[in-house]
């Protein structure tokens, strides 16, 4: 089992934070339901681990709600996306959220069984809403993971 630790991201980590958001979304921004988030201007928590970063999870509240926007991690199966996921329900709890929810793609099929396992629930399809995001981000590709053609948003949320 992988020793890490989760921590609140700072300042000092905004360029990893800028790396990482490349390399897992093409760019520095991520675009959801046609709404463009800057994950480095977002608060986070980092996955730390013999002073490596190993992953990444940033949120944004909005009301009593909070928004789990960009997860990801540079090793699976070690509970690391899970460890990043609850750091963000905790502080939700703490500042009196009443959701946590995100999107993801029709594509994203590990992503999908990923967040129902750790205790998130399907509440929606918006179709075709990455058609409408690409008019925000035309980066976006037309064929996702598994050969999907990517089209859809699928919303998730978590209780609190």
């Amino acid at each position: 089992m992988l020793d890490f630790r989760i921590r609140p991201t700072t300042t000092l980590d905004q360029e990893w934070v800028r790396k990482n958001t490349r390399q897992h979304w093409g760019d520095e921004m991520v675009v959801a339901h046609s709404v463009i988030y800057c994950p480095v201007e977002l608060p986070g928590f980092i996955a730390e681990s013999d002073g490596n970063l190993i992953g990444l999870a940033t949120y944004s509240i909005s009301g009593k709600e909070c928004e789990l926007v960009s997860i990801a991690t540079e090793i699976t199966g070690n509970g690391i996306g899970k460890a990043l996921v609850l750091a963000v329900r905790l502080m939700a709890l703490e500042t009196g959220c009443r959701r946590l929810w995100l999107i993801t793609t029709n594509d994203n099929l590990d992503a999908l069984g990923f967040y129902q396992k750790i205790g998130f629930h399907l509440v929606a399809v918006h179709r075709a809403a990455v058609t409408e995001s690409r008019k925000v981000k035309p980066s976006i590709p037309l064929i996702g993971e598994h050969g999907i053609p990517l089209r859809d948003e699928i919303e998730l949320e978590m209780g609190l």
